[in-house]
């Protein structure tokens, strides 16, 4: 299986690139998923207790092509990064995936707090995967500088959508 992991500075976001691809797998009949980090971990610590959990947990085990959005935006504790790499580690094998992330891997040894389990989920990462580095401006900050800028024009934000009334 092939894995993509774009790494990519703060001010890029390839979550819309992708989102893309996985609808384009989907078009030729994979079973593709989209889920962010934190739906993730919150799925994995919720598995024992949570009938829901459990599913979309199957589901993810299950899909041909996975994609994790934002991977360590936010630091994980002991817990959560150890659930983490044993869920890579029962799918790396199987399971193609697409990861986004705005940190270095040198940066996640600090984020998940053990040096060792960082390392072990890297391994897995890195050993079959295409990195792809993004460069240049976002689109979403490009378009948000532009409409900002505008004083002609009257902005509403309305939970992350803007609407020009």
């Amino acid at each position: 299986m092939e894995w993509k992991y774009f790494p990519t500075p703060k001010i890029l976001d390839p979550t819309f690139l992708s989102v893309g691809l996985c609808l384009q797998a989907i078009e030729k009949g994979y079973r593709a998923i989209f889920i962010t980090m934190g739906e993730l971990v919150k799925a994995l610590k919720m598995e024992t207790i949570s009938r829901r959990s459990q599913i979309l947990l199957k589901r993810l085990r299950e899909a041909h092509l996975l994609v994790i959005d934002d991977l360590m935006f936010l630091a994980l504790d002991k817990k959560e990064a150890n659930l983490f790499f044993h869920f890579i580690n029962d799918i790396y094998e199987e399971t193609s995936i697409i990861i986004t992330s705005n940190k270095g891997p040198q940066q996640w040894g600090e984020l998940i707090g053990d040096e060792i389990i960082a390392a072990a989920i890297l391994d897995r990462i890195v050993q079959k995967s295409e990195i792809i580095e993004l460069t240049g401006d976002s689109y979403r900050v490009t378009h948000r500088q532009t409409i900002f800028d505008n004083p002609h024009r009257s902005v509403i934000g309305l939970s992350n959508c803007v609407q020009n009334p």
